[in-house]
């Protein structure tokens, strides 16, 4: 029988069921995903640290680990919470089961709660900071196990790409047809996102967070891309100051999640934190230009203030701007689009590992961007 465990939330709410992964305490804001399949994709997107993530689909660890999904390096996620945890591993190409994974990793979870309850509760209220204390932990005096709890650090606020980039530069070849260098600055990018800027004929030097204009000068590149990343977009002004420098150098531009909130930012434009954020693999977004509904992997937990009808000036003197997607459950700005410099980005995740793939065709509209960019400076 697993040791008990807990997880308290900041406004006081407990739940108590049974250790699930490494035991002891984590802290982090509190936070859903509907995914009903992706889970491993899902826990190693470096999106997610500083958050204890919630499943919202009730059995989760089926299909086990293997060594060819993870989008990076490790799982990322601060804990994580389940409801009913598979007792056998199912598929033929894992090595390992998800429990072995958080242990490994180091990942203090929780098994057994209602986790229904729990995110109704988030829906409600909105994305708190919680603890899991498990094991010995789960014993602390409960009053204890609060403190711990709302002395721990906000979301709003934290910067926390040191911790999810890389240190020294990598390089992926292109495949196919080159069409030549792209500077990614890695704010917790996913391998899935690399596999698809490579497919489309760029030789992807993914740069460290910490990287200046010169570094990036100094790959000699036909674009720039900023990857999706956790923490407060509010907090990264060195990203964005760089990001003024690369638009100034009129260098094309494409940012997904965190790079949306960016190119925002770097336009003039504010950001705010949404009330439960969007996670999972089924939010439905509209493609303004095209009038598609797509279907698309969200995690953010912030997002663009900008009027979603019309072209506006950017208050930084980039020319027009629009609103190129919205997200139809809330009306969330889900895209950005320059309409004077070669600059646009997304909200979501387009390379959408696990899925859903509707806006795969992203990569191929940015490719035909540099390209359409090359031949007019030649």
């Amino acid at each position: 029988m697993p040791a008990p465990a807990v997880l308290v939330l900041e406004d006081g709410t407990r739940h108590t069921g049974r250790a699930y992964g490494a035991e002891g305490t984590t802290l982090g804001e509190v936070v859903f995903a509907t995914g009903m399949s992706g889970y491993q994709e899902t826990i190693t997107d470096p999106s997610y640290a500083g958050q204890i993530l919630l499943q919202t689909a009730p059995h989760i660890g089926n299909t086990g680990m293997n060594d060819e999904d993870p989008e990076s390096r490790r799982i990322w996620v601060a804990g994580y919470i389940v409801r009913d945890p598979s007792r056998v591993v199912s598929n033929w190409r894992a090595n390992a089961s998800l429990d072995e994974a958080l242990v490994r990793d180091g990942i203090v979870g929780i098994s057994g709660i209602d986790t229904r309850a729990v995110t109704r509760h988030i829906r409600s209220a909105g994305s708190m900071r919680g603890g899991i204390f498990s094991g010995a932990d789960a014993d602390l005096d409960p009053e204890e196990q609060l403190r711990q709890v709302v002395e721990a650090p906000q979301m709003a606020g934290q910067n926390l790409s040191s911790q999810v980039s890389v240190d020294v530069a990598t390089i992926t070849t292109a495949i196919g047809e080159r069409i030549g260098n792209l500077a990614v600055l890695d704010l917790g990018v996913k391998q899935a996102t690399i596999d698809n800027l490579a497919a489309r004929g760029f030789d992807v030097h993914v740069l460290p967070q910490t990287s200046t204009i010169d570094d990036i000068r100094a790959v000699d590149p036909v674009a720039v891309f900023y990857s999706n990343g956790p923490g407060d977009p509010a907090a990264s002004g060195d990203h964005v100051a760089l990001l003024r420098a690369v638009l100034d150098e009129g260098l094309p531009f494409f940012g997904i999640c965190f790079g949306n909130q960016l190119l925002g930012r770097a336009l003039g434009l504010g950001t705010y934190k949404l009330p439960f954020g969007h996670r999972g693999i089924n939010q439905p977004v509209l493609d303004k230009s095209t009038g598609k509904v797509e279907i698309t992997a969200h995690n953010h937990g912030f997002a663009v203030d900008a009027p979603l009808e019309g072209a506006f000036d950017s208050p930084n003197g980039y020319g027009k701007v629009e609103v190129s997607h919205v997200g139809l459950n809330d009306n969330v700005v889900e895209g950005l689009r320059a309409l004077d410099i070669p600059a646009f980005s997304v909200q979501y995740h387009p390379e959408a590992a696990a899925g859903p793939h509707d806006a795969n065709y992203l990569f191929d509209r940015f490719k035909d961007m540099v390209v359409a960019q090359q031949g007019d400076t030649k």
